[in-house]
């Protein structure tokens, strides 16, 4: 069995009681599927936004998601390993959230962590959607690789630029880096 499959299901109708949840099993959980209803179903529920920043005040992220049945949904949710990037939307969140004090000890620990070991950032040029150097002269290299890659839409430039940037290896970034100059040079789209 996976830590997937074992993990408990938390039923949370609202902010307050998935924050609970958190507060009393952050530390010692290795992770939580949180059911909530669907809009299909009717009911009022805790929604996406909400569960997400409560996530982030104890230095929990969210995950793969699924149904449960056809009127509740489920998103699983674990601690932030150390070395996790930070996308800017969670970056925003935190900030509203360390502005309005109800960021909890475990969140700015997860935050200065990040900041410390460089996670924090390693997203920020592809946000801005900055071509590296590297992947520059790849792409230079295989006419008219520059050019159909600049023409893609800017949410696939980012997840392939993405790709990149979470390599933690300089062999890996160099394969995807080769990978992506190739299938643009054939207008396609490289996985990332």
């Amino acid at each position: 069995m996976s830590v997937l499959d074992d993990a408990p299901h938390v039923h949370a109708d609202d902010r307050a009681t998935w924050r609970a949840w958190l507060e009393a099993n952050h530390a010692t959980a290795r992770g939580a599927w949180l059911v909530t209803w669907r809009p299909r179903s009717g009911r009022v529920g805790l929604d996406y936004e909400a569960a997400i920043e409560e996530a982030l005040c104890f230095g929990w992220v969210d995950s793969t998601g699924g149904r449960v049945d056809d009127e509740r949904g489920r998103l699983y949710f674990a601690p932030r390993k150390p070395r996790s990037v930070w996308a800017a939307s969670n970056k925003a969140r935190v900030e509203r959230l360390i502005a309005a004090r109800r960021m909890a000890p475990a969140g700015l620990a997860a935050i200065e962590r990040a900041k410390a070991n460089g996670s924090w950032v390693i997203l920020d040029a592809v946000e801005r959607l900055e071509v590296p150097a590297d992947l520059a002269a790849a792409l230079e290299i295989r006419p008219p690789a520059a050019v159909n890659f600049a023409a893609f839409p800017p949410s696939t430039r980012k997840q392939m630029l993405g790709w990149i940037a979470v390599a933690r290896r300089p062999e890996t970034r160099a394969v995807r880096i080769a990978k992506i100059a190739e299938a643009a040079a054939r207008n396609e789209r490289a996985p990332g």
